[in-house]
Protein backbone atom coordinates (compact mmCIF):
# COMPACT_ATOMS: atom_id res chain seq x y z
CA UNK A 1 0.00 0.00 0.00
CA UNK A 2 1.33 3.49 -0.80
CA UNK A 3 2.43 5.21 2.41
CA UNK A 4 3.20 8.84 3.19
CA UNK A 5 6.24 9.25 0.88
CA UNK A 6 4.45 7.73 -2.11
CA UNK A 7 1.31 9.81 -1.56
CA UNK A 8 3.40 12.97 -1.15
CA UNK A 9 5.17 12.27 -4.45
CA UNK A 10 1.79 12.01 -6.17
CA UNK A 11 0.54 15.15 -4.41
CA UNK A 12 3.49 17.16 -5.71
CA UNK A 13 2.82 15.90 -9.23
CA UNK A 14 -0.80 17.00 -9.01
CA UNK A 15 0.28 20.46 -7.87
CA UNK A 16 2.25 20.78 -11.10
CA UNK A 17 -0.35 19.28 -13.44
CA UNK A 18 -3.83 19.90 -11.96
CA UNK A 19 -3.86 23.19 -10.06
CA UNK A 20 -5.41 26.00 -12.10
CA UNK A 21 -6.83 23.66 -14.78
CA UNK A 22 -10.61 23.49 -15.06
CA UNK A 23 -12.18 20.02 -14.91
CA UNK A 24 -14.33 18.90 -17.85
CA UNK A 25 -16.88 16.07 -18.22
CA UNK A 26 -16.09 13.47 -15.57
CA UNK A 27 -16.52 9.75 -16.30
CA UNK A 28 -17.02 7.18 -13.54
CA UNK A 29 -16.13 3.85 -15.13
CA UNK A 30 -16.34 1.71 -11.99
CA UNK A 31 -18.80 2.70 -9.22
CA UNK A 32 -16.76 0.93 -6.53
CA UNK A 33 -14.07 3.59 -6.88
CA UNK A 34 -16.51 6.25 -5.61
CA UNK A 35 -18.39 3.95 -3.20
CA UNK A 36 -17.91 6.40 -0.33
CA UNK A 37 -19.54 9.19 -2.28
CA UNK A 38 -22.98 8.08 -1.18
CA UNK A 39 -24.88 10.48 -3.47
CA UNK A 40 -23.71 8.43 -6.46
CA UNK A 41 -21.87 8.96 -9.76
CA UNK A 42 -24.06 11.75 -11.14
CA UNK A 43 -23.63 13.90 -8.03
CA UNK A 44 -19.91 13.09 -7.92
CA UNK A 45 -19.42 14.24 -11.51
CA UNK A 46 -21.70 17.26 -11.11
CA UNK A 47 -19.73 18.63 -8.18
CA UNK A 48 -16.48 18.37 -10.14
CA UNK A 49 -17.39 19.47 -13.67
CA UNK A 50 -16.51 23.07 -14.37
CA UNK A 51 -14.57 23.42 -11.12
CA UNK A 52 -10.88 24.38 -10.91
CA UNK A 53 -8.42 22.91 -8.38
CA UNK A 54 -6.71 25.66 -6.42
CA UNK A 55 -4.40 23.52 -4.23
CA UNK A 56 -3.48 19.91 -3.44
CA UNK A 57 -3.02 18.93 0.19
CA UNK A 58 -2.30 15.78 2.16
CA UNK A 59 -2.63 14.25 5.60
CA UNK A 60 -0.93 10.90 6.09
CA UNK A 61 -2.05 8.61 3.26
CA UNK A 62 -4.95 10.86 2.20
CA UNK A 63 -4.67 13.71 -0.28
CA UNK A 64 -7.21 16.08 -1.72
CA UNK A 65 -7.67 18.67 -4.44
CA UNK A 66 -9.16 21.89 -3.09
CA UNK A 67 -11.75 23.18 -5.59
CA UNK A 68 -12.79 26.75 -6.28
CA UNK A 69 -16.29 25.79 -5.07
CA UNK A 70 -14.95 25.05 -1.57
CA UNK A 71 -15.45 21.31 -2.04
CA UNK A 72 -12.53 18.89 -1.89
CA UNK A 73 -11.80 15.87 -4.08
CA UNK A 74 -10.44 13.37 -1.55
CA UNK A 75 -8.26 10.50 -2.76
CA UNK A 76 -7.07 7.36 -1.00
CA UNK A 77 -4.93 5.12 -3.20
CA UNK A 78 -5.64 1.91 -1.26
CA UNK A 79 -3.46 -1.06 -2.23
CA UNK A 80 -2.99 -0.36 -5.92
CA UNK A 81 -4.43 3.04 -6.78
CA UNK A 82 -2.65 5.35 -9.21
CA UNK A 83 -3.46 8.96 -10.06
CA UNK A 84 -1.99 9.50 -13.51
CA UNK A 85 -1.77 12.54 -15.77
CA UNK A 86 -2.23 11.47 -19.40
CA UNK A 87 -2.90 13.32 -22.66
CA UNK A 88 -6.52 13.12 -23.74
CA UNK A 89 -6.97 10.46 -26.39
CA UNK A 90 -4.23 8.17 -25.11
CA UNK A 91 -5.52 4.57 -24.88
CA UNK A 92 -7.14 3.75 -21.56
CA UNK A 93 -5.31 1.73 -18.95
CA UNK A 94 -6.79 -1.71 -18.27
CA UNK A 95 -7.90 -0.76 -14.78
CA UNK A 96 -9.02 2.82 -15.43
CA UNK A 97 -11.81 3.66 -12.94
CA UNK A 98 -12.40 7.44 -13.11
CA UNK A 99 -11.47 10.02 -15.76
CA UNK A 100 -11.26 13.77 -15.12
CA UNK A 101 -10.45 15.77 -18.29
CA UNK A 102 -8.55 19.02 -17.75
CA UNK A 103 -8.71 22.23 -19.74
CA UNK A 104 -5.08 21.98 -20.88
CA UNK A 105 -5.67 18.83 -22.96
CA UNK A 106 -4.55 16.36 -20.31
CA UNK A 107 -6.70 14.35 -17.96
CA UNK A 108 -6.42 12.89 -14.48
CA UNK A 109 -6.96 9.15 -14.49
CA UNK A 110 -7.65 7.13 -11.37
CA UNK A 111 -6.37 3.63 -12.13
CA UNK A 112 -6.86 0.92 -9.51
CA UNK A 113 -6.35 -2.77 -10.18
CA UNK A 114 -7.72 -4.05 -6.87
CA UNK A 115 -10.35 -1.29 -6.36
CA UNK A 116 -9.49 -0.84 -2.68
CA UNK A 117 -8.83 2.86 -3.24
CA UNK A 118 -11.52 5.49 -3.57
CA UNK A 119 -12.41 9.05 -4.55
CA UNK A 120 -14.91 11.24 -2.72
CA UNK A 121 -16.10 14.80 -3.09
CA UNK A 122 -16.21 16.08 0.47
CA UNK A 123 -16.88 19.28 2.36
CA UNK A 124 -14.54 20.97 4.85
CA UNK A 125 -14.59 19.67 8.42
CA UNK A 126 -14.18 21.62 11.64
CA UNK A 127 -10.68 22.52 10.48
CA UNK A 128 -11.64 24.26 7.26
CA UNK A 129 -8.57 23.17 5.31
CA UNK A 130 -9.22 19.44 5.98
CA UNK A 131 -12.07 17.32 4.52
CA UNK A 132 -14.70 16.31 7.06
CA UNK A 133 -14.18 12.58 6.49
CA UNK A 134 -10.49 12.71 7.50
CA UNK A 135 -10.74 15.37 10.19
CA UNK A 136 -10.12 12.67 12.81
CA UNK A 137 -6.84 11.49 11.24
CA UNK A 138 -3.76 12.40 13.27
CA UNK A 139 -1.04 14.68 11.94
CA UNK A 140 1.88 13.00 10.21
CA UNK A 141 5.52 13.55 11.23
CA UNK A 142 6.29 15.68 8.16
CA UNK A 143 3.48 18.12 8.98
CA UNK A 144 4.91 21.41 10.30
CA UNK A 145 2.25 21.38 13.06
CA UNK A 146 3.25 17.93 14.31
CA UNK A 147 4.53 18.11 17.91
CA UNK A 148 6.89 15.23 18.80
CA UNK A 149 6.31 15.54 22.55
CA UNK A 150 2.54 15.18 22.12
CA UNK A 151 3.02 12.03 20.06
CA UNK A 152 5.48 10.56 22.57
CA UNK A 153 3.10 11.10 25.49
CA UNK A 154 0.27 9.43 23.58
CA UNK A 155 2.54 6.56 22.48
CA UNK A 156 3.76 5.80 25.99
CA UNK A 157 0.19 5.92 27.33
CA UNK A 158 -0.83 3.12 24.96
CA UNK A 159 -0.94 -0.49 26.10
CA UNK A 160 -0.01 -2.15 22.84
CA UNK A 161 2.88 -3.35 20.69
CA UNK A 162 5.05 -0.58 19.31
CA UNK A 163 4.37 -1.43 15.66
CA UNK A 164 0.61 -1.44 16.21
CA UNK A 165 0.98 2.04 17.65
CA UNK A 166 2.94 3.25 14.62
CA UNK A 167 0.16 1.98 12.34
CA UNK A 168 -2.58 3.63 14.41
CA UNK A 169 -3.74 6.51 12.20
CA UNK A 170 -5.43 8.21 15.14
CA UNK A 171 -2.02 8.44 16.85
CA UNK A 172 0.28 9.21 13.91
CA UNK A 173 -0.69 9.14 10.24
CA UNK A 174 1.12 8.09 7.11
CA UNK A 175 3.20 5.25 8.56
CA UNK A 176 2.55 1.83 7.00
CA UNK A 177 4.13 -1.59 7.11
CA UNK A 178 7.27 -0.75 5.11
CA UNK A 179 8.41 2.34 6.97
CA UNK A 180 7.39 0.98 10.38
CA UNK A 181 9.69 -2.03 9.84
CA UNK A 182 12.51 0.20 8.62
CA UNK A 183 12.23 2.61 11.55
CA UNK A 184 12.10 -0.26 14.05
CA UNK A 185 15.21 -1.82 12.48
CA UNK A 186 17.06 1.47 12.80
CA UNK A 187 15.88 1.75 16.41
CA UNK A 188 16.84 -1.88 17.21
CA UNK A 189 13.30 -2.44 18.51
CA UNK A 190 11.23 -5.56 17.90
CA UNK A 191 7.72 -4.91 16.60
CA UNK A 192 6.17 -6.67 19.64
CA UNK A 193 7.96 -4.46 22.18
CA UNK A 194 5.43 -2.87 24.52
CA UNK A 195 4.88 0.88 24.20
CA UNK A 196 4.59 1.02 27.99
CA UNK A 197 8.21 -0.05 28.31
CA UNK A 198 9.60 2.77 26.16
CA UNK A 199 11.11 5.72 27.94
CA UNK A 200 10.86 9.20 26.47
CA UNK A 201 14.33 9.11 24.93
CA UNK A 202 13.66 5.79 23.17
CA UNK A 203 10.30 7.02 21.89
CA UNK A 204 11.82 10.20 20.53
CA UNK A 205 14.61 8.20 18.88
CA UNK A 206 12.03 5.95 17.22
CA UNK A 207 10.08 8.97 15.97
CA UNK A 208 13.30 10.43 14.59
CA UNK A 209 13.93 7.25 12.61
CA UNK A 210 10.33 7.24 11.33
CA UNK A 211 10.77 10.80 10.09
CA UNK A 212 14.20 10.14 8.59
CA UNK A 213 13.29 6.98 6.71
CA UNK A 214 10.19 8.57 5.16
CA UNK A 215 12.12 11.71 4.23
CA UNK A 216 14.82 9.61 2.57
CA UNK A 217 12.19 7.61 0.67
CA UNK A 218 10.54 10.82 -0.47
CA UNK A 219 13.81 12.07 -1.95
CA UNK A 220 13.98 9.07 -4.33
CA UNK A 221 10.30 8.92 -5.25
CA UNK A 222 9.09 6.39 -2.68
CA UNK A 223 9.14 2.60 -2.71
CA UNK A 224 7.88 0.43 -5.57
CA UNK A 225 7.74 -3.36 -5.09
CA UNK A 226 5.20 -4.77 -7.54
CA UNK A 227 4.95 -1.96 -10.07
CA UNK A 228 1.57 -0.81 -8.75
CA UNK A 229 2.81 2.38 -7.11
CA UNK A 230 3.91 5.04 -9.61
CA UNK A 231 3.95 8.83 -9.68
CA UNK A 232 1.61 10.89 -11.90
CA UNK A 233 3.90 10.26 -14.90
CA UNK A 234 3.90 6.49 -14.40
CA UNK A 235 7.42 6.34 -12.94
CA UNK A 236 8.44 4.03 -10.08
CA UNK A 237 10.20 4.99 -6.86
CA UNK A 238 13.66 3.71 -5.95
CA UNK A 239 13.76 3.43 -2.16
CA UNK A 240 13.51 -0.37 -2.34
CA UNK A 241 17.28 -0.31 -2.86
CA UNK A 242 17.74 1.33 0.53
CA UNK A 243 15.60 -1.05 2.60
CA UNK A 244 17.30 -2.81 5.49
CA UNK A 245 14.50 -5.03 6.81
CA UNK A 246 11.23 -5.00 4.88
CA UNK A 247 11.03 -7.71 2.22
CA UNK A 248 14.55 -8.99 3.03
CA UNK A 249 13.70 -12.36 4.57
CA UNK A 250 16.77 -14.67 4.79
CA UNK A 251 19.08 -11.91 3.56
CA UNK A 252 21.85 -10.77 5.94
CA UNK A 253 21.24 -7.91 8.32
CA UNK A 254 23.32 -4.91 7.28
CA UNK A 255 24.60 -4.46 10.84
CA UNK A 256 25.39 -7.96 12.10
CA UNK A 257 24.93 -10.36 9.18
CA UNK A 258 22.17 -12.42 10.84
CA UNK A 259 19.47 -13.44 8.33
CA UNK A 260 16.39 -11.23 8.48
CA UNK A 261 13.25 -13.08 9.61
CA UNK A 262 9.63 -12.67 8.60
CA UNK A 263 6.90 -12.89 11.24
CA UNK A 264 3.13 -12.86 10.85
CA UNK A 265 1.60 -9.59 12.04
CA UNK A 266 -2.01 -8.36 11.69
CA UNK A 267 -2.69 -10.42 8.54
CA UNK A 268 0.51 -9.12 6.98
CA UNK A 269 4.25 -9.48 7.64
CA UNK A 270 6.91 -7.96 9.85
CA UNK A 271 10.60 -8.18 8.99
CA UNK A 272 13.33 -7.81 11.59
CA UNK A 273 16.78 -8.96 12.67
CA UNK A 274 16.56 -11.55 15.47
CA UNK A 275 19.95 -10.47 16.80
CA UNK A 276 19.70 -6.68 16.61
CA UNK A 277 15.99 -6.55 17.46
CA UNK A 278 15.51 -8.89 20.39
CA UNK A 279 11.97 -10.23 20.63
CA UNK A 280 10.16 -9.89 23.97
CA UNK A 281 9.90 -13.03 26.05
CA UNK A 282 7.34 -15.43 24.61
CA UNK A 283 7.56 -14.11 21.03
CA UNK A 284 9.27 -16.50 18.63
CA UNK A 285 10.18 -15.74 14.98
CA UNK A 286 7.99 -17.66 12.54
Amino acid sequence: MPELPEVEVVRRGLVDHAVGRRIGDVEVLHPRSIRRHVAGPADFAGRLEGRTPTAVRRRGKYMWLVLDSGDMLLTHLGMSGQMLVQPQGKPDEKHLRVRLPLADGNELRFVDQRTFGHLLVDEPGERVEVPASVDHIALDPLDPEFVPEVFVRALRAKRTEVKRALLDQSLISGVGNIYADEALWRSRLHWARSTRGLDTAAALELLGHVTDVMSEALEVGGTTFDGLYVNVNGESGYFERGLNAYGRRDRPCGRCGTPIVREAFMNRSSFSCPTCQKAPRGVRPS
